[in-house]
């Protein structure tokens, strides 16, 4: 209880502190950023100048990033949030309307319409939700306001800065997540560098308005991850009564033991003794549930590392997946 005061002292003091900060301009470190920038990728420092100019770091993004609900929900409250009847009517219908484009990504990539549809739905609510704080904003504040991951954010500010310039658009007009995650699938600009596609062809990367190129770089970032799609994705697991195991669950998310070694630690499941498998104890409504996640499971963890965000993910990849079928008999 006390670590737990002490750091909500620090955050309201680190937040005191920075509520009175000046505009990004007129501070050192994001002068020396210019220089940087300037050198290592031909940035003028006039043209930062007026990005960055009558902005300063916003208090929003720095509460929201210290609160995500993966880390302060139980499963089970989790899991009402995400997979519910709403999402699942509204996934259905950017099924139907986006049809051919989630073929064509299955065909090509190899990732099942559900699942691309799943991370959209939970992403973004199928781009009805796709993020209020400006882009530059939020990813300028985590990189030198935000401690404990500036390195990343830095890269990431970097990384968009180079992505808006190649692609000639406005770095103030983008709009997405408090943690600078864009479009209809809510790609960092790292991951838009590496997996957005020009899926219909029109020359343009366009995961913020095109449907179709939001379809097919979700699908490639997964196919690139080492998606498979032909096998089980994760099972429940059963404990024997009266056991007792020594293995520790939520420890990794990749698969990394044997489905075999955990029936003899007393944890059943439906897989064969030789698969690998990562073991999760999740809070549900009716008490704890163990899963045995595999590759694919793992593979959606890479879009979110969270085994909750992958759970709900999967799960309602399979609500979408049951929906439509009864639809199309």
């Amino acid at each position: 209880m006390r670590i737990i005061y002490a750091r909500f002292f620090i955050l309201i003091c680190f937040l005191s502190a920075t509520s009175n900060a000046e505009s990004f301009l007129d501070r050192a470190e994001i002068r020396a950023y210019f220089d940087e920038l300037s050198q290592s990728n031909g940035f003028s420092k006039k043209y930062l100048e007026e990005i960055f100019s009558n902005h300063k770091p916003n208090l929003k993004i720095l509460e929201l990033m210290s609160r995500p609900a993966e880390k302060r929900l139980e499963w089970h409250e989790y899991r009402k949030i995400l997979v519910d009847e709403r999402r699942v009517s509204l996934g259905l219908r950017f099924w139907e309307d986006n049809l051919k484009a989630l073929e064509d990504a299955e065909r090509v990539f190899g990732v099942s319409p559900e699942v691309i549809v799943a991370i959209i739905g939970v992403e973004t609510r199928y781009g009805k939700i796709m993020g209020s704080f400006l882009v530059v904003q939020a990813l300028a504040t985590l990189a030198f306001d935000f401690p404990s991951r500036a390195d990343f954010f830095r890269k990431e500010l970097t990384n968009y800065l180079i992505l808006t310039r190649s692609q000639n658009l406005d770095p103030l007009s983008l709009k997405g997540s408090y943690a600078g995650a864009m479009g209809y699938g809510q790609f960092m600009p790292s991951s838009y560098q590496a997996y957005a596609v020009d899926f219909d062809g029109d020359g343009f990367k366009d995961i913020w308005n095109n449907k179709a190129d939001a379809i097919g770089s979700v699908a490639n970032y997964f196919s690139e991850h080492g998606w498979q799609g032909d096998g089980p994705v994760i099972v429940r697991g059963y404990k024997q009564i009266g056991s007792e195991t020594s293995i520790k669950a939520n420890v990794s998310l990749k698969p990394s033991i044997l489905a075999g070694e955990l029936k003899k630690e007393g944890i059943d499941s439906s897989l064969a003794d030789s698969t690998e498998v990562a073991l999760f104890l999740m809070q549900a409504d009716g008490g704890e549930e163990y899963w045995l996640g595999l590759n694919d499971f793992y593979v959606i963890t890479r879009y979110n590392h969270s085994s909750m965000y992958a759970l709900a993910v999967y799960q309602l990849s399979q609500e979408l997946r049951e929906k439509r079928l009864e639809l199309l008999k």
